[in-house]
């Protein structure tokens, strides 16, 4: 199967933000997680994350210099397809702001597909050879590959890289600091990523 096939496929089976909330809020009341882990730690990653994104619904303000940028950058229909699972906590903290962008910019659609349901797709956009989630691709209506993000950040890849350095890992310790950074920055350098991605080339192409 081609690329082209693989990416059309999978976004078929993509869904929406509502019913991705339902199903964290079903996967939370009945004890599982998505993915062939069952594992408690799972499944608490997954009711942890369900209500970090009822909490993020409520508190993401997309900035309207960066919806007025937006709107005038994106000059087409887009699909924001997110690779991801439901314990994944960056997702969490990512796909609400997602939300909420696509909910100000008309002409994008946001739409969620699991890692470990679509390899084919998970390994045409790998992050440094590893199936790291959340991974963000983002299509025109032809199902072209516009651009690519994730998993995290520049913000907080550098908080992660910076810290991997020092201490040789990714550890509790650092996953509890990046937490405490995720509450204060409530999505803004997600904001600031897509902004530069999708429309800094518009604007200096002008």
């Amino acid at each position: 199967m081609t690329k082209a096939h693989i990416i059309r496929d999978s976004a078929e089976k993509g869904i929406s933000y509502e019913a991705y909330g339902l199903l964290l809020k079903e996967l939370s009341d009945t004890g599982k997680t998505t993915g062939p882990d069952q594992s408690p730690e799972l499944v608490g990653f997954t009711k942890l994350n369900a209500s970090r994104m009822r909490r993020l619904d409520k508190k993401v303000v997309v900035p309207s210099e960066a919806i007025r940028t937006l709107r005038t950058c994106i000059r087409e229909p887009q699909l924001w397809l997110v690779i991801t699972e439901s314990w994944c906590g960056d997702a969490a903290q990512t796909i609400p702001v997602l939300h909420r962008v696509t909910e100000a910019v008309p002409d994008v659609r946001l739409q969620m597909v699991m890692r470990d349901e679509n390899p084919g797709l998970t390994d045409l956009f790998l992050t440094g050879g590893a199936r790291s989630i959340p991974k963000l691709i983002i299509l025109n209506r032809d199902f072209r590959v516009l651009h690519t993000w994730g998993p995290r950040s520049v913000k907080a890849t550098t908080i992660v890289e910076t810290y991997r350095k020092e201490h040789g890992k990714i550890d509790a310790a650092l996953k509890e600091s990046l937490q405490i950074w995720y509450n204060r920055d409530m999505g803004q350098a997600i904001i600031e990523d897509l902004v530069q991605l999708l429309c800094i080339p518009c604007t200096e192409s002008k």
